[in-house]
C-alpha cells in the first residue's frame, strides 16, 4: 500500500479529524445541538449570500428552505431546468418511521436497520439524526401536494424494501423521485418568484474559490455560450450527486459526474470511503457495446417479484441458445436462490448481497439471456393478486421495461442484472455537513455521511431531503452567525483568488482542446469503464486492484496524448463537457481503487474476495478498519494522504450482519 498512499503522515497532529459530534445520548444529540447552536437574526439573513450548486432533492430543498429563512441564494444546475435533476429518476420510494402499518417500526429501528445495512461503517450520530427527521419529510411533502399512494381508508400506503422486516417505504407508483422533486421544485420556484433565489441553469461548476481559507465562490462555465462566470458568497453548498458514472455504464443520467467533488478535493476537501460504491441488483442487463447508460428497475419490484435461475445448467444453456423459454421451466426446476440462501429476508435482502448472489449464479453458469442475467418473475404475484393490482402498483415500470426489452413482463419474467448505481462514499463532512474547508458544505449523495458501506433502498431520497429541508438550514446558520461582520467587498469577484481560479480553468480547457488526438471522450471513458467494472467492480482482489491502478495510468496517458475534442471552447460544446468530466473521473477512479486497496476486509458493497466467510459472505475486520477513510489531495499523480475518523458505536451492538434468520 505504501506504493500508492502516504499513511504515515496521517499520524501528524495537523491531520486529526474533528467530526463535531455533540455530546450526550444519541437520541438527544440533534435536539441539544439545535438548542445551543448560534443563530442569525432575520434582519441579518438578508445580508448573507449562499451558493447552492445542484437542484436535485438535496439542492432544491436546501435552496428553497434557506431562501424561505431569508438568505440570498444563488442556485446553479447543469440542466436546462432544475426539474431535470437526476433525482427525477428515483422510482421506488422514500423511507420514514411513521409505523402506519403498525408492524413494529420506530425511529430506533430505522436507525438500526440503516447502520446494519451499511455493515457498521457509517457515523452513528448522523444516521440517528436522519431517522429522527424522516417523519418530518413525509409531512412536508404531503403539504406540498406530493401524491403518495394511499390505503383505502386514506392513510398513506407503505411497502417493503431491502434490509427491513417492516413496511416503511412511502411511494407514488414508480415515480416517487419525480413527484418529490416536483414538490421541491414548486418550493424553489416560489422563492425564485420572490427574488430570494437567483436561478442559473445550464451552468457547470469548474472550480471552487478559496479566500483566506474559506470557500467564497465558484467559477462556472455557461454551457450555452461557453463563457466563464464568477460568483461570490459567504458560503458554498455542493449538492451535486455521486460519481457512479466512473464506470461509464451506470443507472445514472449521462450528465451525472463527480467533478464538483474533485474540484473540492483539489482545493483541500477530503474524499471518504470511495470504495463503497453500490451495485444495484435490479437493472436491465447490458445488451451491447453501443449503450451509453443502463436502466434501473425499481427495488420495489422485489416486493412481489421472485428472483430465480434454472436449477439445471442444461436448462440455462438451452435458454441462452434460444431453444427454451423461461416459461418452459417448471417451478420445481427453478432455483429461487435468494429465498434459499436468505430465508428471513428472501428477495428483500440488501442490495449488495442480492447483487453478489446474482453474479455468483451467473459466474457458475446458470445465467440467462447473454449469460449475465437472472429472472424477476411476476407470475406468482399475478396469480395471487391479479394483474390489475400488479398493474396499479408497478404499471409504469412494466411499460418502461417492455419499451426497452420488447418483452411483456405480465407474460414472461423480466431479465435483470446488477449495475453501478449509487455512491455511498463522497466528500467528507462533519456532523454539521461542513467539509474540511471552512464555508464549504456538501449534502445529499455527494457527501459520505449516512449510508456506510451499503445504502438501503429508499434511503437516498430520505437523506437528500433531510439534509436540505431539516439539517443544513440549522448547521449553516451556526457557521454564518459570525459572517455578518464580513463585508462582501472582502471576497467579491474582483479578488485575485477569482482571477487565479478563472485562469486555471481557462488553461485547463486550452490544454485539453490543444491535444487534437484521435479518440473521443466517450471512447476513452468506455475503456475506463471496462477497467473499473472488471477490476474494481462487485468483486475486487489485491491483484485486480493493483492491475487497475497500473491500467489507469495507461488510460490517463491516452487521455492526455490522444484525446480529440471537436468544436470550439467558446460555444456550446458537449464534447468539451464530457472531456472535462472524464479528466475528473480519471482522478476519482484512481482514488476508488486506492481506497479499495487499502481496506483489507470485505464490508457491504466493498467485497475483497480474499476476505469472505466459508459460505461466501463479507468478512469484516472491525479491529483494524472500523473507521472512515479520509483522503487528502497531494497531486493528481502523487500519493494521497490517508486520515482516519474512528467509528464509535454507543447505541448499537456491532455484530455480523445476518439476513438468513
Amino acid at each position: 500500500m505504501k506504493d500508492y498512499a502516504d499513511i504515515e503522515s496521517s499520524k501528524l497532529p495537523e491531520y486529526q479529524i474533528d467530526s463535531k459530534i455533540p455530546e450526550g445520548p444519541i437520541a438527544d444529540k440533534w435536539t441539544n445541538y439545535k438548542a445551543h447552536q448560534k443563530l442569525v437574526n432575520p434582519a441579518n439573513k438578508r445580508n448573507l449570500d449562499v451558493i447552492v450548486v445542484g437542484t436535485g432533492l438535496a439542492g432544491a430543498s436546501a435552496a428553497s428552505t434557506l431562501a424561505e429563512l431569508g438568505f440570498n441564494v444563488y442556485n446553479f444546475c447543469i440542466q436546462d431546468s432544475p426539474r431535470r435533476a437526476h433525482s427525477i429518476a428515483a422510482q421506488g420510494g422514500i423511507n420514514a418511521a411513521k409505523d402506519y402499518q403498525n408492524d413494529g417500526d420506530s425511529v430506533y429501528r430505522l436507525f438500526y436497520d440503516t447502520v446494519k445495512g451499511g455493515d457498521f461503517r457509517s457515523r452513528e450520530a448522523n444516521v440517528y439524526r436522519l431517522a429522527e427527521v424522516s417523519n418530518n419529510i413525509i409531512d412536508q411533502c404531503v403539504q406540498q401536494g406530493v401524491p403518495f399512494a394511499r390505503e383505502y381508508g386514506g392513510l398513506l400506503a407503505n411497502r417493503s424494501f431491502g434490509g427491513a422486516q417492516v413496511s416503511r417505504t412511502f411511494y407514488a407508483k414508480g415515480q416517487t423521485g419525480q413527484q418529490l422533486l416536483l414538490g421541491a421544485y414548486a418550493s424553489l420556484n416560489r422563492q425564485i418568484e420572490k427574488g430570494q433565489v437567483r436561478s442559473f441553469n445550464r451552468r457547470e461548476m469548474l472550480d471552487v474559490v478559496i479566500i483566506d481559507g474559506r470557500a467564497r465562490g465558484i467559477i462556472v462555465r455557461n454551457l450555452v455560450t461557453g463563457e466563464l462566470e464568477r460568483y461570490a458568497a459567504h458560503a458554498v453548498v455542493l449538492a451535486t450527486g455521486g460519481y457512479g458514472r466512473t464506470f461509464f455504464l451506470s443507472t445514472n443520467a449521462m450528465g451525472c459526474n463527480g467533478s464538483a467533488a474533485i474540484q473540492a478535493f483539489r482545493k483541500g476537501a477530503y474524499l471518504s470511503n470511495l470504495a463503497f460504491t453500490q451495485i444495484h441488483p435490479t437493472c436491465i442487463p447490458v445488451h451491447g457495446e453501443d449503450q451509453s447508460k443502463l436502466t434501473l428497475m425499481s427495488e420495489s419490484l422485489r416486493n412481489d417479484g421472485r428472483i430465480w435461475v434454472p436449477k439445471k445448467k442444461e436448462d440455462a444453456e438451452a435458454i441462452r441458445a434460444g431453444k427454451k423459454k423461461p416459461t418452459d421451466i417448471p417451478d420445481e426446476d427453478r432455483d429461487f436462490y435468494l429465498e434459499r440462501r436468505y430465508p428471513a429476508f428472501g428477495n428483500l435482502c440488501p442490495r449488495d448481497i442480492a447483487s453478489r448472489a446474482a453474479k455468483e449464479r451467473c459466474d457458475a453458469g446458470f445465467g440467462v439471456g447473454t449469460g449475465n442475467a437472472v429472472y424477476l418473475d411476476f407470475k406468482y404475484a399475478i396469480e395471487r393478486l391479479g394483474a390489475d393490482v400488479v398493474r396499479d402498483r408497478y404499471g409504469n415500470l412494466f411499460d418502461m421495461y417492455q419499451m426497452i426489452s420488447d418483452d411483456n413482463p405480465y407474460e414472461t419474467p423480466m431479465m435483470i442484472f446488477p449495475a453501478s448505481h449509487y455512491t455511498m462514499g463522497g466528500i467528507w463532512v462533519d456532523y454539521e455537513l461542513q467539509t474540511s474547508i471552512k464555508g464549504l458544505f456538501a449534502i445529499g449523495e455527494c457527501n459520505f455521511s449516512d449510508h456506510g458501506a451499503n445504502r438501503l433502498g429508499a434511503s437516498a431520497l430520505m437523506q437528500g431531503l433531510a439534509d436540505g429541508y431539516f439539517v443544513l438550514p440549522y448547521t449553516l446558520q451556526n457557521y454564518l452567525s459570525d459572517q455578518i461582520k464580513v463585508s462582501r467587498s472582502t471576497f467579491d469577484t474582483k479578488h485575485p483568488e477569482f482571477d487565479e481560479a478563472e485562469k486555471g480553468v481557462r488553461d485547463r480547457i486550452a490544454r485539453l482542446m490543444a491535444i487534437k488526438g484521435t479518440k473521443s471522450p466517450d471512447q476513452i471513458h468506455k475503456r475506463l469503464g471496462h477497467i473499473m467494472w472488471d477490476l474494481v467492480g462487485m468483486g475486487r482482489t489485491l491483484q485486480s486492484l493493483v492491475k487497475a491502478i497500473e491500467e489507469l495510468k495507461e488510460v490517463r496517458k491516452e487521455f492526455y496524448t490522444d484525446l480529440r475534442i471537436v468544436g470550439s471552447a467558446d460555444d456550446l460544446n458537449t464534447e468539451l463537457e464530457k472531456a472535462l468530466r472524464l479528466e475528473d473521473f480519471l482522478v476519482m477512479a484512481r482514488m476508488m481503487a486506492i481506497d479499495a486497496l487499502h481496506r483489507n476486509e470485505s464490508c457491504g458493497a466493498h467485497f475483497r474476495e480474499e476476505y469472505q466467510t466459508a459460505d461466501g459472505e463479507a468478512k469484516r475486520d472491525d479491529e483494524h478498519y472500523m473507521y472512515v477513510s479520509c483522503w487528502k489531495y497531494t497531486g493528481d499523480d502523487e500519493k494521497p494522504i490517508l486520515l482516519k475518523e474512528p467509528l464509535k458505536y454507543e447505541a448499537i451492538q456491532v455484530q455480523t450482519r445476518n439476513y438468513k434468520s
